[in-house]
């Protein structure tokens, strides 16, 4: 398999995030030839059309992370019974460009509670042109705990089904080409 470079995006700004907890388990369980790069969303300015022309800094750096990405893992939380109002800025800077148009995505959550903001999620993404693979995805019993990266992948019931998503979005990428 050819090294793949994929982009973890957390949808959530909390420092105690579960969902950053999950991602920051993602390098260690990642198949052989993966690199992972996480790509903060804090220094994104709210959306506005009318920066198109001159984007700010982050904005260019978060577009640029996009672009060279073979595909993106997201974890974002539910609110309110919808996406995030962070996520939801860092997709809104996309849709003007071609950064994302194909990108191969693969959705994780942090609950098994949240049923809402993932479906709002894929729908906003494949509108997008993005490729929501499916097989990919994977919600997990994270809430409640104070669970860090290294404890995800030294508990066998979390770690092995996110090795086995994480091998199906690397399939998924390789068959793409």
């Amino acid at each position: 398999m050819n090294a793949q470079r994929w982009l973890a995006v957390c949808g959530s700004l909390r420092r105690q995030s579960s969902n950053r907890a999950l991602l920051d388990a993602l390098p260690v369980l990642a198949p052989d030839g993966v690199r992972i790069v996480c790509h903060p969303l804090d220094a994104l300015p709210p959306f506005n059309p009318d920066l198109e022309g001159d984007l700010p800094a982050p904005v260019r750096a978060w577009r640029a992370a996009v672009a060279a990405a073979d595909g993106l893992l997201i974890s974002s939380p539910e609110y309110a019974h919808g996406v995030s109002g962070v996520m939801k800025n860092a997709l809104d800077w996309l849709v003007a460009g071609p950064e994302f148009v194909g990108k191969p995505v693969a959705l994780l959550n942090a609950t098994t509670r949240a049923g809402f903001a993932p479906a709002q999620l894929a729908e906003t993404l494949r509108t997008m042109s993005g490729v929501v693979v499916d097989a990919a995805g994977l919600s997990l019993p994270l809430l409640g705990g104070t669970r860090d990266g290294a404890a995800i992948v030294a508990e066998p019931a979390l770690a092995a089904p996110l090795r086995t998503a994480l091998a199906a979005f690397a399939a998924a990428i390789a068959t793409r080409g």
